[in-house]
């Protein structure tokens, strides 16, 4: 297993599993090829034995240079358990850091209680919002209308 920057060759492969590691759920058109070639520094492939396995794409914001957001992550479904999201996240941490960047900020759907959880896992905190879904603090249409969204900030430096 090793971990290096997404390449722009990389955006086929991710683009034709990404809805199926989605549970069938329409997310390619969130990973456009732009992230592939313009956020490399800060965008990472997870391979084994060859095979591209997970990813994350990431990058500093141009707007707050001290934060780094990580816009997308996935890990092939059969490999999920084993530490590699983890691995994306640390990797993008360290990296962020790198930086000058003193935290980490992404979001989810409340929906994928899953990814919530391995966020706080991972110590995230909910940031606050202006609702509420099974008990867990959102934003209202955050993503547009009736697409809320679970906030979340990790400090890293």
């Amino acid at each position: 297993m090793k971990i290096r920057h997404l390449e722009s060759a990389d955006f086929e492969f991710v683009s034709a599993v990404v809805d199926e590691w989605w549970g069938g759920r329409s997310v390619a058109g969130l990973l456009p090829r732009l992230f592939f070639e313009h956020f490399r520094p800060t965008s990472f492939a997870l391979e084994e034995d060859g095979a591209l396995q997970g990813f994350l794409v990431g990058f500093r914001s141009q707007s707050f240079p001290t934060v780094a957001y990580i816009h997308f992550v996935g890990v092939s479904p059969p490999l999920r358990g084993r530490g590699y999201g983890r691995m994306l996240y640390e990797r993008f941490c360290e990296v962020a850091d790198g930086l000058g960047c003193d935290e980490v900020r992404c979001i989810t759907s409340p929906i994928n209680t899953g990814s919530v959880a391995f966020h706080q896992r991972m110590g995230f905190e909910i940031l606050p919002g202006d609702g509420e879904i099974g008990g867990i603090s959102v934003s209202l249409n955050h993503a547009g209308a009736g697409q809320h969204r679970v906030l979340f900030r990790k400090k890293i430096a």
